[in-house]
């Protein structure tokens, strides 16, 4: 079957972490939402309606990976496609009626999971734009919802959990042999330890509430505790004496220490030093330096707002920590405070409480938020990336760009 995941215009309600990369790119489990939907449509053939400004990052970054024949952004033509928001989350089997048929989020049709049918010269520019030949899409028979539709980065982490146990589902079953060590498995039969994975003396790893997952190059240091439910990516390290709480996914070649809960780390990041994260969706390249702590939790134990720009959402969580875009720095001892937001390529640098909304390519120092302008930014990616033996390109310079330009409109609403 041929499928077609597209991105719709509520793209930017996933900000910070939308801002540089497609939806379908957002990691969720121990896999991103895309590697879920392909692995339940099973299509012979893939397209992927993206932004335009996201055309080239998709073309470099995503279609080498596939293992099937893949368009980005092309019309569409006269046979039937099955056509699926990038924002579903699949956790089984998508069963496709052979008739043509549309999904809805609600009743109020605001939203569409899933469509099947014959839709000539529709295009991903319909979709983004709302037009009128894709509003046609909501005329066609209806039928029950299926997976779960993320509205906003808490919904991915609120759903963790169960998204981990269930990409452990798709891996051998039983686990490879372990290795003897001077270490303890509880529950070993829901411990994946890929190859050329290292595991040090005094380490715990406590699958009795959930699978743990260790992929391929990661290492677990010494006296380190993980309890699953918890993915821990490849060329990750958890440092000596962390504690790993469930639901945390940790993307390819982090570094990450202290006490770390219920949160997603897109990769790339370091957090390899004491302090608090939890309930908290990380980006790629962040840095959070030493002491940097998230609150959770209200002292009212009420439920969370996150503010975005000028307008606030209620979450309806009460635990929600910090949501924080890719490039993101933090200078010892910061607080961040519950739901709060922290823009793409933004430094945090102050002795007092950061506000709860802090926007994109900003410096916030005691005497307040100046720019940060974008020669400042470049130089700083060069060296991270330097450090990782990765160069910097073009494209990095495009992100930034639109980056930048969506931010004005996207974190101002």
């Amino acid at each position: 079957m041929h499928v077609v995941i597209f991105e719709a215009s509520t793209w930017p309600d996933f900000a910070p972490l939308s801002l540089s990369r497609p939806l379908f790119e957002l990691a969720s489990g121990a896999s991103s939402l895309l590697e879920k939907q392909i692995r339940h449509l099973n299509p012979s053939r893939l397209t992927l309606w993206v932004r335009p400004e996201m055309e080239a990052y998709t073309r470099q970054h995503v279609v080498p990976r596939l293992k099937i024949p893949t368009d980005i952004n092309s019309p569409l033509g006269d046979a039937p496609v099955l056509l699926v928001s990038a924002q579903l989350m699949l956790t089984s089997k998508f069963d496709a009626p052979a008739q043509p048929f549309v999904m809805l989020d609600d009743e109020s049709g605001a939203s569409v999971r899933a469509a099947f049918g014959a839709f000539p010269g529709l295009a991903s520019t319909d979709v983004l734009a709302r037009s009128k030949r894709w509003a046609t899409t909501i005329n066609l028979p209806r039928v029950p919802p299926q997976g779960r539709m993320a509205g906003y980065l808490w919904d991915l982490l609120a759903w963790n959990e169960e998204s981990i146990a269930e990409d452990s589902s798709a891996l051998p079953h039983p686990p490879s042999p372990h290795p003897a060590g001077p270490y303890h498995l509880i529950q070993p039969q829901q411990v994946w330890l890929s190859e050329g994975v290292t595991i040090f003396p005094g380490v715990v790893i406590d699958a009795s509430k959930g699978p743990v997952i260790v992929a391929r190059g990661a290492s677990v240091g010494a006296n380190a505790v993980v309890q699953g439910p918890c993915y821990i990516g490849p060329g990750s390290a958890v440092q000596p004496l962390a504690l790993v709480r469930p639901g945390m996914t940790i993307g390819p070649g982090c570094k990450v220490a202290g006490e770390i809960a219920s949160s997603i780390i897109q990769g790339n990041t370091n957090k390899a030093h004491h302090g608090y994260l939890g309930d908290s969706y990380v980006g790629e390249w962040v840095n959070l330096a030493a002491g940097t702590t998230t609150s959770n939790l209200k002292t009212t134990y009420g439920q969370i707002p996150v503010d975005f720009g000028s307008h606030q959402i209620d979450t309806g969580r009460r635990f929600l920590g910090a949501l924080i875009g890719d490039h993101t720095k933090t200078a010892i001892n910061t607080r961040l405070m519950t739901g709060s937001y922290v823009g793409f390529c933004t430094m945090i640098a102050t002795s007092a409480l950061p506000p709860r909304f802090i926007p994109s390519f900003s410096f916030l120092t005691d005497r307040g938020i100046e720019p940060y302008q974008n020669e400042k930014a470049i130089e700083v990616m060069k060296i991270v990336f330097g450090r990782r033996d990765r160069k910097f390109t073009e494209l990095d310079a495009e992100i930034i760009r639109h980056a930048r330009a969506q931010a004005a409109t996207v974190e101002r609403r």
